[in-house]
């Protein structure tokens, strides 16, 4: 491959790992504070302080607009707007922008439009910081702290579930099927590095790494993956909703079901969807009446039969949705469901809330899709599926920030010492190896560069574990350049001429260079299969640096003695303090070092 190819592969590659980097970079040094603590609330207050500061924003545009003052900076996202209400009620369009004319824009809107164009500016600008986040580098627990959850079993619904008293065994049983189930939700990618553990007889201790979003955490761990298929009662969800219509009483039904009309095998349960913040909020009707459904109590399948489960969207709406795939047995038991009640209305049910409803046009058999969820909780509803339903309900006894498990000094030090240690052995390489150091310096910055982007791109938590990966790797890669410069010096003491010096320097050391690699990628992961926490995250880290360490030794490294040789017409060629070659026409010319001449 010719110096050029490979030149425009290294600019494409340190390109795309500038793009992983940036949501990073973006997030620790230009996103200020006060945005990232806002950005990490609760959706509920997100939304409370994104409508209290539409209302504010719309009493400061009032007062300016009363004093004649120009549009505040803050307020210019409006002029567009205003602007194209100027022209559809053909307006004139002002010479000058003013608070005054700004709000003249918006006279045939109601001020609860104005209201809302601000405050959906303001959510926004709120929940670009959070995907921002999402998509950052985050400190581990022993860096910086996390969130600390404290989750307690519901024993009694686990006994009813049941059927009968739960035993010891029962128990034990109970809590140890959750805890590996949180365990695959929370670490599903091995990056996370939580702490789960039991805590007494009925109590899950959990750590997750980081400025989490609580509200994302929640739905994973408190989820209960309790989907089920349950057959609407049209005739019943009628009844239902003319009483609602007349009483606005929604429990009076279960007092008085039969004067209703209410069947006892049919319960009511609200019809819910996501509201712009992502909360969950009960629909409504074209009468602006809450949404109840009527649906039998026994459902027709429940979600333990699900073996599979991913994200996908409707080839035609492109809305995200869940599809799923069956076990054997409960396909059998879906299609003879769905067989006996084709074009009956069929309710998803999860947590006691109505998803979605449709049609049964034909029998489904083991695979299906369900809808009505936006893409992040479809994602966590695939995740839930997939990792298996809570043998026991879980609910919040305790939620918390946590500071460090290291003390900030520590980590200062720990910090220094690992800076530390990076720096003697580049400063090594410079001083051993002379110019051919420079050389290996920079293959080594590259490599740092590349692996970090890349466990940028992962979302990958940062510990001093994985830290301790890092280095090791900047260890490896140094000796992969070792093991070239020793091989170059062999083919020195041969009178060879710098091209083929370098040429058989890379060639003969190849092989070592792989083979070293090789054995510890193996070794990366098994650890990393069979470890857990922060064993995990350092097996994670190493597993890359083996693979960016490579590219750097043997392409960037490489490519920038190429250059030298071809673009810059470089001649010496210095791989340390005893041995220097000098190309002339006739070849290697000998060099007197100390105590006589090659």
């Amino acid at each position: 491959m010719s110096k050029r190819y490979r030149f425009i592969i290294l600019i494409l590659v340190l390109g795309v790992c500038f793009l992983f980097l940036w949501p990073t970079i973006r997030w620790y040094y230009f996103v200020p504070l006060e945005s990232k603590s806002l950005a990490l609330e609760s959706r509920e207050r997100i939304r409370n302080y994104s409508e209290e500061a539409a209302i504010t924003d719309i009493e400061l545009l009032l007062e300016a607009a009363r004093n004649f003052e120009p549009v505040p900076e803050e307020f210019e996202y409006l002029i567009p707007i205003s602007r194209r209400l100027y022209r559809d009620n053909n307006m004139p369009l002002p010479e000058t922008w003013t608070a005054r004319t700004l709000l003249e824009g918006f006279r045939f809107a109601s001020r609860d439009e104005l209201r809302e164009i601000i405050e959906t500016n303001y959510r926004d600008e709120i929940f670009e910081l959070k995907d921002l986040h999402r998509n950052a580098v985050k400190l581990g627990l022993d860096l910086s702290g996390g969130l600390s959850i404290v989750l307690q079993a519901n024993l009694e619904s686990y006994a009813q579930r049941l059927g009968r008293p739960i035993y010891d065994e029962d128990r034990v049983n109970a809590m140890n099927g959750a805890l590996e189930i949180l365990n695959n939700r929370i670490d599903r990618f091995g990056l996370t590095e939580p702490v789960i553990r039991r805590q007494g007889m009925d109590r899950i201790y959990i750590e997750i790494p980081g400025t989490a979003d609580p509200e994302r955490i929640n739905d994973i761990i408190m989820g209960k993956g309790s989907l089920a298929f349950h057959l609407e009662d049209s005739e019943a969800t009628q009844r239902f909703n003319e009483y609602y219509r007349v009483t606005l009483d929604a429990t009076g039904w279960e007092t008085n079901p039969e004067l209703i009309g209410i069947p006892p095998d049919v319960m009511i349960l609200g019809y819910y969807i996501k509201d712009r913040y992502g909360l969950d909020v009960q629909a409504r009707d074209f009468d602006n009446y809450r949404r109840f459904i009527a649906v039998k109590r026994e459902p027709g399948l429940d979600g333990t039969y699900i073996e599979e489960a991913s994200v996908d969207r409707h080839h035609l709406t492109g809305q995200p949705l869940v599809a799923f795939r069956l076990s054997s047995e409960g396909g059998t038991k879906f299609y003879a469901f769905t067989s006996s009640n084709v074009h009956e209305n069929l309710a998803i049910v999860m947590d006691d809330r109505v998803r979605s409803v449709a049609t049964i046009n034909e029998p489904i058999s083991e695979r299906g899709q369900i809808s009505g969820f936006g893409l992040e909780e479809a994602e966590n509803i695939a995740l839930i599926l997939r990792t298996a339903a809570l043998p026991v309900e879980l609910e919040v006894v305790s939620q918390q920030s946590i500071g460090a498990s290291l003390g900030e000094d520590t980590i200062r030090q720990g910090l220094y010492a690992l800076l530390g240690g990076i720096v003697a052995v580049l400063l090594f390489m410079l001083v051993y190896y002379r110019t051919a150091g420079i050389n290996a310096v920079v293959a080594q910055v590259l490599n740092f560069y590349i692996m970090f982007s890349v466990l940028s791109a992962l979302n990958f938590t940062l510990t001093l574990p994985a830290i301790a990966g890092f280095i090791l790797t900047i260890g490896m890669a140094t000796d992969a350049s070792v093991i070239i410069f020793e091989r170059m010096k062999e083919e020195m003491r041969l009178g060879k001429t710098r091209k083929a010096v370098i040429e058989a320097g890379f060639s003969k050391a190849f092989w070592a260079i792989m083979d070293s690699n090789i054995t510890t990628f193996i070794a990366a992961l098994f650890l990393s299969q069979l470890g857990s926490g922060p064993i995990r995250g350092f097996a994670v880290s190493l597993s890359i640096g083996v693979f960016s360490s490579v590219f750097t030794a043997l392409f960037v490294s490489r490519l920038i003695f190429d250059f030298s040789t071809d673009v810059f017409r470089s001649k010496n060629l210095s791989v340390s303090w005893k041995i220097r070659i000098k190309d002339s026409k006739q070849g290697l010319q000998p060099v007197r070092v100390r105590g006589g001449s090659l």
